[in-house]
């Protein structure tokens, strides 16, 4: 799954094209590693994401529930 579509199904950014500029700006990181937003996030990866002032660190939960990926995450605690 892409980085842009898992960060909006998972709720976490509202919009994919913010997502993406979210990528684009070096915001985000999958594993340590600058994401580019065509970047794909398998299940157990760590996505470090900047929100202005506040960073935080999550965990790539997804699960195959018939055809389709259902996206989730769980935060990390620093």
């Amino acid at each position: 799954m892409r980085i842009d579509l898992f960060l909006k199904e998972a709720r976490i950014i509202k919009r994919r094209t913010i997502a993406k500029e979210y990528c684009l700006r070096g915001l985000v990181l999958i594993n340590g590693k600058e994401a580019k937003p065509s970047s794909d996030v398998k299940d157990g990866d760590i996505i470090n994401i900047t929100f202005g002032e506040k960073k935080f660190d999550i965990r790539v939960v997804i699960e195959v529930v018939g055809k389709k990926e259902k996206a989730s995450y769980e935060r990390i605690e620093p």
